[in-house]
């Protein structure tokens, strides 16, 4: 197996375009001492023969034959740009492996990094790892990606409950059970109001303490209220990686088409399951989950997201509810990110977002109530969006 060092691995690395990324990459492994200074245009030259992008945001960038003269010995470089670099025909590569072969040693990389291609979920996972160790184990295979976890020993039916506790206790238990959740979710999850969502459901989550992907369900056997609203069920979701997203699409499908209510009814815990998990008409994008191109008409107006945790799924929810409240169409786009408009009033598009603290959200509104839209959705943010932030918290004590 080919040998990777955890100091050939650099996280969070920045840049405008592929070519200032292959520099960053070629400077390293002339830093290594792998390569000489004129390895980098080879790997230039490479990129216009042919591009390196593998799949699943991985590209691999190496010389040609004309400059493994400039190989003093056979290495990698392991950068992660987590805001993405453009890599041609509309490719963006997240993860980008520099090779210096002095030979045919990269096809033992390549073989290597068909598990990761071939899992997207793996890839995710590398994008968002915050340490060199984290990475290489990725990349390397040692550490797997669990699926989601969600079956009939997360689903609680006809639960005797007068009171959210309850539920919130019932689906940690289930969770707990799973080892998918630590003591810094449970406590989170317990302190945290959870989340309405409509038509008697609930949502809790945690930013913190999360394992692995999970979600447990507790249905009340009877219905009871709690902050004026109906309680007919809690969801508390674990997300270690976008898997949850499939889900939250697909409650947000059954909320919107009023049946969800009717699925609750149901006794049987594996057809509840199904039901859920279902992706039938899911991966059809529907008029209000498409991408919507941007308008040169209209309100546009950026927010800085300052939630310590980012747009996880509870202020995604509060953000897109806000935005359910305007007949407008709006928009909202992460200009540290992608910078592609999505559709306001998909909760999965929020998400997909990725939005971190710090990161400019750009909302844009075109319709009657543009302007109101707008003035409200950016207090939301501003307030942070159903949680507490260091800055607000720092302006209540002033007054």
């Amino acid at each position: 197996m080919f040998s990777l060092s955890i100091n050939d691995i650099h996280l969070a690395a920045s840049a405008t375009d592929k070519k200032s990324a292959i520099e960053q990459v070629a400077l390293a492994l002339e830093n290594s001492g792998y390569v000489k200074s004129g390895y980098v245009q080879g790997m230039l030259n490479r990129e216009l023969q042919a591009p390196t992008f593998l799949g699943n945001g991985i590209a691999i960038p190496h010389g040609t034959t004309d400059t493994r003269d400039q190989v003093l010995k056979t290495g990698f470089s392991v950068f992660q740009f987590p805001h993405g670099v453009e890599w041609g025909d509309g490719q963006t590569a997240y993860i980008v492996i520099g090779i210096a072969a002095q030979s045919n040693e990269h096809l033992e990389l390549l073989r290597q990094l068909t598990h990761v291609i071939s899992d997207e979920n793996i890839a995710q996972a590398m994008v968002k790892a915050n340490t060199p160790k984290a990475l290489k184990q990725l990349l390397m295979g040692e550490s797997q990606i669990q699926p989601l976890k969600f079956d009939d020993t997360m689903v609680t039916i006809n639960a005797h409950a007068d009171n959210i506790n309850t539920l919130k206790i019932q689906n940690i238990i289930n969770l707990q059970n799973a080892q998918i959740v630590s003591t810094d979710f449970i406590t989170q999850v317990l302190t945290e109001t959870p989340y309405y969502l409509g038509q008697g459901i609930w949502l809790s989550d945690s930013p913190v303490g999360n394992i692995q992907n999970g979600i447990a369900l507790s249905v009340a056997k009877n219905t009871f209220h709690f902050q004026e609203h109906p309680v007919k069920a809690l969801i508390t979701i674990s997300y270690a990686n976008n898997q949850v997203e499939s889900f939250l699409s697909k409650v947000s499908q059954l909320l919107q088409n009023q049946q969800i209510s009717h699925i609750l009814k149901n006794d049987n815990v594996n057809s509840l399951v199904s039901r859920f998990t279902n992706e039938q008409n899911t991966n059809s994008p529907s008029p209000s989950d498409s991408l919507i191109e941007p308008s040169q008409s209209g309100i546009t107006q950026d927010f800085t997201i300052m939630n310590p945790h980012g747009l996880h799924t509870r202020p995604s929810t509060l953000l897109v509810s806000t935005i359910k409240k305007f007949e407008s169409t709006i928009t909202v786009s992460n200009l540290d990110g992608t910078a592609v408009p999505v559709n306001g009033r998909s909760l999965m598009k929020i998400v997909s977002l990725g939005a971190k603290c710090g990161h400019r959200l750009r909302i844009h509104a075109e319709g009657v109530d543009a302007q109101q839209a707008i003035s409200t959705i950016g207090e939301a943010i501003n307030s942070g969006l159903g949680e507490q932030i260091p800055w607000v918290e720092e302006l209540q004590l002033s007054l």
